[in-house]
């Protein structure tokens, strides 16, 4: 069979920085391929190449058999190559079919928009898919899965024949992921070749047949998946042997620091009670949307809720606190660290002292010299790889900005951490460097209230796991009760056990 693409010993230098040396992959009509590889390993410029955003230094890239050398985007997307990104760019105002047909809308007299024609396009583009949108529904409102269709809709409307899909997954719900993979199943059967990108490696099982691994900005290997096992790919990855993803010390527990008691906002979550003793991980495991997020956030104090009382270390919390939340103990990761948790302008160390400021002070002026010994003792603790202090966090790769964001409230010294999707985003030996992380904190008596949607990291990590389930407490179990099975099973059936 010959192969749809082929990346041959591309390279890519941006000044004296060589971002890649050995960018190599073969895509074949019928496959799901994986290109997996830490941050930093070249594999965004190797997509970025592919897309027509940049151009190889050297190396060759043919599509079809036929040798190319793409000028832009537009001659990228001509040669029936499509990058679908993490976060599509539709046009929220503009109907689903419209953001598929943009710039080639179908006319009739007059030069006017056929709409008829434009919808009945869309609707067929979308029956290839086996998936059911409306095609005159406005862009606005829809869920991140239900875009990313529209972006793969647009790219068969290209008659796109290679697909490449960036981080697909990290915001979907189990369900959207299946339904991603069906969808995948489908350009396959189409005589499409998919690249699938993802930090998931569950997933990578679950939908590809082949993988290439990149290392530093090299090809390290290509392999079928039947020959790879998680730990083969980790070791490809990382240059080195984890002994463990999951690097999980079991503790004894010690005193109360966080308790719960039937807490409850309408409409969000409902009598949700526990605690959380030192030394301890408590996860909140459940479905996306179930409200955990809504339930650590309510608990600092950034979102409202109608009754219950939070305490910690034996002080009741007043509602809509979080300054005294911080005061009394509590650090709170978000979810979402460059939105919610970084100023991405500021310098590395200007973030780490954020939560720190009326310490580091005198006389209402920062001390410049405090605010850079913090950082730098916090780099230096969280092995944090970076350039220089005085550089922009933005620059910093995805694992090594939640390390800031953990130096940030680590800094405080507070008593409970919460930390919400601990290691979304970020690639497998990062994820084992803030595992260890978490596990030494643990070990010095620090409780840790986790939120993750990666049901392996909260198996590996936790020593109790609560589920919730549409805003309700719906298990409580003990790290030797819980496995996938009952974890799922509570996050998405009625648990008729009694919560203890």
């Amino acid at each position: 069979m010959e192969p749809l693409l082929v990346l041959d010993h591309a390279t890519k230098s941006f000044g004296p920085v060589r971002a890649l040396e050995n960018g190599s992959v073969t895509l074949y009509p019928g496959e799901a391929h994986a290109l997996l590889g830490e941050n930093g390993a070249g594999k965004s410029t190797l997509v970025k190449i592919l897309a027509g955003v940049h151009r190889q230094d050297s190396g060759d890239l043919t599509i079809a058999g036929e040798l190319v050398n793409f000028s832009g985007p537009a001659a990228s997307k001509a040669a029936g190559v499509s990058i679908i990104y993490q976060e599509p760019t539709l046009f929220p105002d503009l109907t689903v079919a419209e953001n598929i047909f943009m710039g080639r809308q179908p006319l009739r007299g007059g030069r006017r928009i056929d709409r008829g024609a434009m919808n009945k396009a869309a609707t067929a583009v979308f029956s290839r898919l086996g998936v059911d949108l409306d095609p005159e529904r406005l862009a606005k409102g829809l869920s991140v899965a239900d875009q990313q269709i529209v972006e793969i809709a647009k790219a068969l409307s290209l008659d796109a024949k290679v697909l490449v899909m960036d981080e697909p997954t990290a915001a979907l719900t189990q369900v959207e992921v299946q339904r991603l993979f069906d969808v995948m199943k489908t350009l396959r059967s189409q005589g499409a070749a998919v690249m699938f990108i993802s930090h998931r490696l569950e997933e990578v099982f679950a939908s590809c047949q082949r993988v290439t691994i990149m290392r530093d900005g090299n090809f390290v290997s290509t392999a079928p998946i039947e020959d790879l096992t998680i730990d083969d790919i980790i070791r490809s990855m990382v240059g080195r042997n984890l002994e463990s993803l999951f690097p999980k010390t079991i503790t004894e527990p010690g005193k109360v620091v966080l308790e719960v008691e039937h807490l409850t906002s309408a409409g969000v979550f409902t009598d949700i009670s526990f605690q959380v003793r030192r030394g301890e991980i408590v996860a909140l495991a459940g479905l996306v949307g179930a409200g955990r997020s809504e339930v650590a956030r309510a608990i600092f104090g950034i979102d409202p809720y109608d009754s219950g009382v939070v305490t910690i270390n034996g002080k009741v919390l007043h509602r809509n606190a979080p300054r005294e939340s911080m005061a009394a103990g509590i650090a709170l990761v978000p979810e979402d660290r460059r939105q919610q948790g970084l100023v991405m302008d500021l310098s590395i160390d200007q973030n780490v002292a954020l939560a720190s400021l009326s310490r580091l002070s005198k006389g209402g002026l920062i001390s410049r010299s405090s605010e850079r010994n913090l950082a730098l003792d916090w780099a230096q603790r969280l092995q944090l790889r970076y350039g220089k202090m005085r550089n922009p966090v933005a620059t910093l790769s995805g694992g090594n900005q939640q390390k800031v964001v953990l130096g940030k409230w680590l800094a405080r010294n507070p008593s409970l951490l919460i930390i919400d999707e601990p290691t979304r985003g970020i690639d497998v030996g990062t994820k084992a460097e803030v595992h260890r992380i978490l596990d030494g904190l643990v070990a010095e008596g620090m409780a840790i209230l986790m939120i993750s949607s990666e049901l392996p990291e909260v198996l590996g990590m936790a020593d109790r796991v609560l589920v919730i389930r549409e805003g309700r407490l719906s298990a409580n179990m003990s790290r030797a009760e819980a496995d996938e099975d009952s974890v799922m099973r509570a996050a998405t059936l009625q648990s008729t056990e009694s919560i203890v």
